[in-house]
C-alpha cells in the first residue's frame, strides 16, 4: 500500500494532467455546437472502425465453417441432380418401350429398354456399352435397336452392363433384303461413313431403285423379320455378273445414341435345342 501511494505521488504531476486535459475536452465538447458535432461524427466513425474490424475477425476465424457448410449444401444439390437425371431417364426407357410396334406375328419377341453409356463410331471396329445386362436378363447374340432401326448386336454380358458389337463394325454381317422383295444380301459396314453401309450379294435379278427401304430378313434368328435398316442411296457401289452391291444410308444416327431396345426371343431356346437335336442326327 506505501508503494502504491508512494507510485501516485510520484506521478501525481502527470495524473492531474489527465484529469484536467479529460475535462477540458469534455467541457469543449459539450459547450460548443461544431465541437459537438465533430465529437460525434468522429466517435461514430471510430465505433464503425470497430465494428468494422471485429466483423472482419470474425469472419475470418469462422470462413472453415462457412466453407464447409457450402461444400455440404453442394453435395446435395449434386445428390438431387443426379437422382433427377436418373429420373428423366427412367421416364424417357419407360416411354420409349413400346416404341417398336411388332405386328401380331411376332408377339413373341419383347424388349428390355437400356441406356448407352459409352459409344464410339470414329474407330475401324466400333462398340457400344449399355447399362444392363444379366442380372436383367441380356445374354449375348441378342439384337439391339432404336426407335429408328437395328443398332447392333450382344456381345459381352456383365451383371448390370453388356458390349454390344455395332453395326458399324466390320466384324458384323447382318442379313437383309428390300422391303417387299424376297431376294436378301449381307449387309457391312464400309468403315469410313457412319451413316452409310454396303448390302452385298443382292441377287442380279433383283428390282430396286433408290429410296426403297432395307430390312431385316428374319433368317438370322437374331433379330425379327421387317425390322428397318436403311435406304438405297442414288448411287450404286457396283454390279458383276451375279450380284449387286449397293449402298444404304442408315436409319439410325450413331453419332446421337441414347436408348436402344434389346430384342428377346421367347422362342429362341426351343428353336436352338431343335437345332442342336438336328446337328447331333445329322453326325451320328
Amino acid at each position: 500500500m506505501h508503494e502504491l501511494l508512494a507510485f501516485f505521488v510520484k506521478h501525481s504531476k502527470w495524473f492531474l494532467f489527465i484529469v484536467y486535459a479529460g475535462l477540458s475536452l469534455m467541457l469543449l465538447f459539450k459547450s460548443g455546437p461544431y465541437q459537438h458535432h465533430v465529437y460525434l461524427t468522429s466517435a461514430n466513425a471510430v465505433t464503425s472502425a470497430v465494428y468494422k474490424a471485429s466483423n472482419s475477425v470474425y469472419s475470418y476465424f469462422h470462413l472453415r465453417e462457412m466453407n464447409d457448410d457450402l461444400n455440404q449444401r453442394n453435395a446435395e444439390l449434386q445428390s438431387e441432380a443426379i437422382a433427377l437425371r436418373q429420373q428423366l431417364t427412367d421416364l424417357r426407357e419407360a416411354q420409349l418401350g413400346d416404341t417398336l410396334q411388332l405386328p401380331d406375328s411376332l408377339r413373341q419377341y419383347r424388349f428390355i429398354v437400356a441406356h448407352v453409356i459409352s459409344n464410339s463410331i470414329a474407330q475401324p471396329y466400333n462398340y457400344i456399352t449399355i447399362n444392363k445386362g444379366s442380372a436383367e436378363g441380356i445374354r449375348p447374340e441378342m439384337g439391339v435397336v432404336d426407335p429408328n432401326g437395328v443398332v447392333g448386336i450382344v456381345n459381352v454380358v456383365g451383371e448390370h452392363s453388356a458390349r454390344v458389337i455395332s453395326l458399324l463394325n466390320p466384324n458384323l454381317r447382318l442379313s437383309c433384303r428390300l422391303k417387299g422383295s424376297s431376294s436378301f444380301g449381307s449387309l457391312v459396314w464400309e468403315g469410313s461413313d457412319p451413316e452409310i453401309a454396303l448390302l452385298q450379294e443382292l441377287p442380279r435379278h433383283t428390282v430396286f431403285q433408290p429410296g426403297d427401304t432395307v430390312v431385316t430378313s428374319g433368317y438370322s434368328g437374331v433379330f425379327p423379320e421387317g425390322i428397318p435398316v436403311g435406304i438405297v442411296m442414288a448411287d450404286n457401289e457396283h454390279k458383276n455378273e451375279n450380284f449387286f452391291t449397293l449402298k444404304v444410308k442408315l436409319s439410325t444416327d450413331f453419332a446421337t445414341l441414347s436408348n436402344v431396345q434389346v430384342v428377346i426371343d421367347s422362342k429362341k431356346d426351343e428353336r436352338e435345342a431343335l437345332e442342336a437335336a438336328d446337328y447331333t442326327v445329322k453326325t451320328k
